[in-house]
């Protein structure tokens, strides 16, 4: 079976493909927009956006499945929160949705992100690497390396596909 991520970013397809590595599936990924902000300001917008990627990249391919993945941060009463959202859709119109780990952003990375930069464009000044999104992402420099934005988003993958492999659907959309 096809399934297409809706994404060209390598830490993303890596996680897709290495959390499913067992399963029977020919994997490709495709540029996908997610029309949402650059910089997804809630866990509805980012949620939005993986959805988004998701329906995008099934409509431009002859896949069956298809697997959205957006990163963003959410405003709560402790300051801004990394936050990361997954969709998977079916050819036959079903959507999944999946949330993962939240992690308080440091003060100074809060008010650049007020201040309208990007969150990969800050982490990537901070570490002098600007294809830190790629790679560890926020996550891994904010936790030493202990979660990665791959394994983050796999985490997030395993729990998009186990409900596919229970087969129901938690919501219409």
């Amino acid at each position: 079976m096809k399934v297409v991520i809706g994404t060209k970013n390598r830490a993303k397809i890596h996680a897709v493909m290495e959390t499913l590595v067992r399963e029977p599936f020919e994997f490709i990924s495709v540029e996908a927009p997610s029309g949402v902000s650059a910089q997804p300001f809630s866990d509805e917008e980012t949620m939005k956006g993986a959805i988004n990627r998701a329906k995008y990249a099934l409509t431009i391919t002859d896949a069956k499945l298809a697997i959205g993945l957006e990163g963003g941060v959410s405003d709560t009463s402790t300051g801004l929160m990394l936050c990361n959202w997954g969709a998977m859709t079916s050819h036959s119109g079903q959507v999944w949705v999946a949330s993962g780990a939240k992690i308080p952003l440091p003060l100074e990375v809060q008010a650049k992100l007020r201040d309208g930069q990007e969150l990969g464009t800050i982490m990537g000044e901070m570490m002098k690497d600007h294809r830190i999104r790629h790679k560890e992402g926020a996550i891994g420099v904010l936790t030493s390396g202990r979660l990665t934005r791959k394994s983050m988003f796999s985490h997030i993958v395993q729990m998009l596909y186990g409900q596919y492999e229970y087969n129901y659907q938690p919501f219409s959309h």
